[in-house]
């Protein structure tokens, strides 16, 4: 007789973080890959801004074992960002409480969550929360939704992910495309490079993620997913300068986000998401961004999972 497949259902399937786990999904033996979204390619049709019993109605369609989201907005006007990234985990846990009760629910939370760390430290699950603007906020709200949702739920907070396909929302894909405007010889400027954060490459959170998915028994509510070592972020662009081989100039002012200056120093302590799941970070931030200047602008198709 063979073998039920384990269902998996991934919302956000088309972003950043979402591409790069459906892919190692998709490549898992024993797990059948279900995609939902607002997108008219989505398998499975579903907007976490419609309502509860919209939500509900479409996932006893699906049926699935896990569902995966990685859906949520990191730039957008604050009712936005409260809609996606807080009212929409919310409306999606009432959903599954009443039409997939026995399902997982791997959320993938943000590192903005915690807001300022002491500098020099690494933080862990329990420290303080204290977000900066909305976007932490907003992801906050939502990592409350599930914990307290009274699921099988697991938050995946994850820290600063770099590496192919990487938006132009976050400093590593922004600086790649200034730099593939500026040639070989021309002049990008940013802003003040001084804060130290994590990054972590993108396969190592969708491995994470998979491992959350697919672990038997019940996980912490809430996993820090991260390399577990400050970077100045200026190494960022260095790095990246290295892999375009450009030889212009970068100008660094000294202006830069608010959050860069409210938030001089972040690191996680990962020692949690090590004993739970068996995970660790596997690649170097040099690949990271090596592959990510070889993959080409974000929106480009997500490279196989190695």
């Amino acid at each position: 007789m063979r073998e039920r497949q384990m269902r998996v259902l991934v919302l956000g399937s088309t972003g950043f973080l979402g591409g790069h786990t459906a892919e190692r999904l998709r490549a898992l033996p024993g797990v059948r890959l279900l995609v939902g979204g607002r997108s008219p390619a989505a398998g499975v049709p579903l907007d976490l801004t419609a309502a509860p019993d919209v939500l509900a109605d479409a996932l006893r369609t699906a049926a699935p074992d896990v569902v995966v989201n990685c859906a949520g907005l990191v730039t957008g006007s604050a009712v936005r960002l409260t809609d996606v990234n807080a009212r929409g985990p919310a409306a999606l846990c009432e959903a599954m409480g009443a039409a997939a009760p026995g399902a997982r629910l791997v959320h993938l939370g943000s590192a903005a969550e915690y807001g300022p760390t002491a500098p020099g430290e690494a933080v862990a699950e329990d420290a303080p929360t204290r977000p900066q603007g909305p976007y932490g906020a907003t992801k906050l709200a939502g990592t409350a939704a599930v914990t307290a949702a009274g699921l099988d739920a697991v938050v995946l907070r994850v820290f600063n992910p770099v590496g192919p396909g990487a938006p132009a929302a976050g400093l590593p894909g922004r600086l790649a495309g200034e730099l593939r405007r500026a040639r070989k010889s021309g002049t990008v400027r940013v802003g003040d490079l001084s804060a130290y954060r994590d990054f972590v490459d993108v396969r190592d959170v969708a491995r994470a993620a998979v491992l959350a998915a697919t672990a038997p028994g019940p996980l912490p509510a809430v996993l820090n997913i991260g390399s577990g070592r400050a970077t100045v972020v200026r190494e960022i662009a260095e790095g990246l300068v290295r892999a375009a081989g450009f030889a212009g100039r970068v100008e660094e002012t000294s202006s830069g986000s608010a959050r860069s200056s409210e938030v001089s120093w972040q690191c996680a302590d990962i020692t949690a998401a090590r004993a739970a799941l068996g995970w660790e970070p596997g690649r170097v931030l040099a690949d990271s961004l090596s592959d990510l200047w070889r993959a080409g602008p974000a929106g480009a198709p997500v490279p196989a999972t190695r």
